[in-house]
């Protein structure tokens, strides 16, 4: 998809995946040939979403739900699926990483997806609690570090809380 002028006053390409383009084909088979895809339902071309966005939300009986929402849940998405964030901020246009950061929000259930996946570098050795004795003393200094960075105290230990 091709974006004459963008926010910036670019020109922005922007690629579309299989899903997309099927539904595009779908809206383009519906049109007259030549015709504009999105039109309104006196057929005049919608020249943005502020024309009607708004009130297809308040139709829809969404509470608090913007524009802005579908930008955050594209961008989580991706890095949900494993999509780099430099390819993220390509794609949704911003000049930073800092930018993105702000749209990407991960649920919790994709951080536990995230800490599991380091299981993988123990597969096939016995876990560290039964291991061999410097696998068990070097999960207690671990754990200890851990214990006293949480604390702030670098002299006592205290147990850090796992949910």
């Amino acid at each position: 998809m091709t974006i004459p002028r963008s926010q910036n006053g670019k020109a922005r390409h922007i690629p579309l995946n299989s899903e997309a383009v099927a539904a595009f084909k779908v809206l383009a088979q519906r049109s007259s040939s030549g015709a504009p895809v999105f039109v309104n339902l006196k057929g005049v071309k919608l020249e943005g979403y502020k024309h009607w966005f708004n009130r297809a939300v308040r139709e829809s009986g969404l509470a608090d739900f913007t524009w802005y929402c579908l930008r955050h849940t594209f961008a989580s998405r991706l890095v949900m699926a494993g999509v780099d964030i430099r390819a993220v901020a390509e794609l949704m246009g911003h000049k930073t990483i800092q930018m993105t950061m702000r749209y990407a929000h991960l649920a919790p259930e994709h951080n536990l997806a995230a800490v599991e996946r380091l299981v993988s570098f123990n597969s096939g050795k016995p876990p560290v609690a039964g291991g061999s004795p410097a696998q068990s003393a070097l999960l207690e200094r671990a754990t200890a570090t851990i214990s006293a960075t949480a604390s702030g105290d670098k002299d006592r230990s205290h147990p850090v809380a796992v949910h």
